[in-house]
């Protein structure tokens, strides 16, 4: 069971330790579990704050969970300083994602990387379907309507799945590939989210995968990127043009490499 995995990885605890300010005194739920009890909803099917109710309706499993209205309170609290709060769950996960690393050893994604074997860390955007209207919902590239969510994984290799890091929320008309955004999650998922060494810097290094152009990624001089020798690599191969289509390369453009160099944070295009 979930709750029975984060309890012995010890999420809970760290969940608990990183929202104490935000718990009431005399309040009866803990804010950790709260929310730990909101993603069990969410990875059994929910999608909203409501199904909680189908957490709340096995006592014998997940033991006592809070009701809609308390939950809701917590929600709103927390998101007046979004940014602490984020930084609170944020700094859990991280510590959790460390200890199963620790405890995975050869089968970890870190273990053994390098710079002839780096540890992969993918960037994709997806589209999520909203029923009305909410928040950051707009009218999508495929006449939908929603969100476009950009997304980083760490692979796990041809045996494994993708590892969530960092999602950022964003609206149903942001573009696929602007690298401002790409720019901004990856660092996002690598200061707070990707285990560093004892020093604080990561030391090894980490190849970033893209399906979207990497030329303007040059320009993350200044991030945590330049410390780990990061390498964007695009995947993003057009269609070979239309016999009726003028064109200097009719095979398509090849897929692209971008070194950033540790020292100076400037970037290659290869």
């Amino acid at each position: 069971m979930i709750n029975l995995r984060y309890a012995a990885l010890g999420l809970d605890r760290a969940m608990s330790a990183a929202l104490e300010p935000w718990r009431l005194p005399l309040a009866v739920h803990d804010p950790g579990k709260v929310l730990l009890d909101l993603a069990i909803a969410v990875a059994i099917g929910g999608d909203c704050l409501a199904d909680i109710g189908q957490v709340r309706s096995m006592p014998a499993v997940f033991g006592p969970v809070a009701s809609d209205p308390t939950v809701s309170r917590l929600i709103d609290r927390l998101a007046l300083d979004v940014d602490r709060a984020e930084r609170a769950i944020d700094a859990a996960r991280a510590q959790t994602r460390r200890v199963v690393w620790d405890l995975a050893g050869a089968d970890a994604p870190d273990h053994g990387i390098g710079p002839k074997q780096p540890l992969a860390v993918d960037t994709d955007a997806t589209l999520l379907t909203a029923h009305s209207e909410k928040e950051l919902a707009a009218p999508t590239y495929r006449r939908g309507f929603g969100f476009h969510p950009l997304c980083v994984f760490v692979d796990h290799g041809p045996q494994g799945t993708g590892e969530p890091l960092t999602v950022l929320l964003r609206k149903g008309n942001a573009g696929a590939n602007t690298a401002a955004d790409r720019i901004a999650v990856v660092v996002d998922a690598l200061r707070r989210q990707l285990p560093s060494d004892p020093s604080g810097g990561f030391g090894r290094e980490v190849l970033i995968r893209t399906d979207g152009p990497v030329a303007p990624m040059n320009s993350c001089s200044g991030s945590p990127i330049r410390a780990c020798r990061t390498r964007w690599v695009s995947g993003c191969v057009r269609a070979p043009p239309r016999r009726s289509t003028r064109s200097r390369n009719r095979h398509g453009p090849r897929p692209m490499t971008v070194t950033v160099d540790s020292g100076t944070g400037r970037g290659s295009l290869n």
